[in-house]
């Protein structure tokens, strides 16, 4: 569905409900992280804490929150549980991702990277990962851990595939967009199909809202990738540019390069002189800015579509709310 042609899902009888039972569920997720802290060595009770007090959307466990809905009231422990869990895993791979990029800010605070090293913050990343797979065994039910530890590894493969390619002038667009179906949507698309089958929904619906998360995760890197760029660092609450620095091929940084001979993409790619104010530059020259942001509308419609057979069902119009949401932050960047 174009853009332009999007529904209007408005509440009419159960929006103050939907809005309390998200606000309850929100609050019994964080004081549930909060208590997993004390379930570490005091050795890195510290680290930890620090990495999950740091804030953040919370938008996987809202994802899989809103995936279950069948409208309850009450918030139901084992999705507190299983969005903890997919939480974990995140932070986890954010921590590491600090460690690859160098960065020094993530929410508006130093990262543990920046605190404490290199050494330091893999390890915690590591505990943090250990501990999810460690409470998603708790559940009765075999397919939550089997499905967090597939997900788990594929986000890993993610990163790994996208590390072996860090510097490297050509990388093609199939090939990063396999890297951010694994590090990044991998986990939305995990969130909504936990949310759905703890809400006892039909194969069909889990399979669909699955679709749905991998394609809003998808979007949602390609948004993170052109924020990097053309974002506020105030705003966004960490450091930007590090793409760039890094020589890290994103979709911004790809167009850009293919827009260019061969000389000069490979001259530009080498000069270490060259910042991200110029390549900005560069790229609005070209007018590659509505590009990607046509890309990430493809992803938004192709997610609204995977929802379109169940119409019916409560968890729809909560989980494509993050549709608009995503349009706003698109709004947010100046080219």
């Amino acid at each position: 569905m174009a853009a332009g042609r999007r529904r209007n899902f408005d509440f009419v009888d159960d929006t103050k409900i939907d809005r309390n039972q998200e606000r309850a569920f929100r609050e019994c997720l964080e004081a549930f992280i909060l208590e997993q802290v004390a379930q570490f060595e005091p050795e890195i009770r510290d680290q930890v804490s620090a990495c999950l007090q740091a804030g953040g959307k919370r938008m996987r466990p809202i994802l899989l929150n809103r995936a279950a809905f069948t409208g309850q009231t009450e918030v139901c422990p084992d999705l507190v549980k299983a969005s903890a869990v997919v939480e974990l895993v995140h932070v986890a791979t954010l921590v590491h991702d600090d460690v690859l990029d160098e960065a020094i800010l993530r929410r508006s605070a130093s990262t543990l990277y920046s605190d404490e090293g290199a050494k330091v913050a893999v390890l915690v990343g590591d505990a943090l990962f250990s501990h999810a797979l460690r409470l998603a065994a708790e559940f009765p039910t075999t397919e939550i851990c089997g499905w967090v530890s597939e997900a788990t590894r594929r986000t890993c493969a993610g990163e790994t595939r996208q590390t072996l390619q860090r510097g490297k002038l050509n990388l093609s667009l199939e090939n990063y967009y396999r890297i951010i179906e694994l590090k990044t949507a991998e986990l939305f698309r995990v969130s909504c199909l936990i949310g759905s089958f703890l809400g006892g929904f039909e194969k069909a619906f889990c399979n669909a809202s699955a679709t749905f998360g991998l394609r809003l995760g998808i979007a949602y890197q390609l948004f993170d990738d052109l924020a990097d760029l053309f974002g506020d660092e105030f705003r966004f609450g960490k450091t930007l540019g590090t793409d760039w620095m890094n020589r890290k091929p994103t979709l911004p940084l790809i167009l850009l390069l293919r827009e260019l001979d061969s000389k000069k993409a490979e001259d530009l790619w080498d000069a270490k002189e060259t910042d991200v104010e110029a390549i900005r530059t560069l790229f609005n020259e070209r007018e590659l800015f509505e590009t990607c942001v046509e890309r990430i509308r493809v992803e938004l419609d192709l997610a609204e579509s995977a929802m379109a057979d169940f119409l019916n069902l409560r968890p729809v119009p909560l989980l494509l709310e993050a549709i608009p949401y995503m349009e706003r932050k698109l709004s947010e960047l100046k080219p």
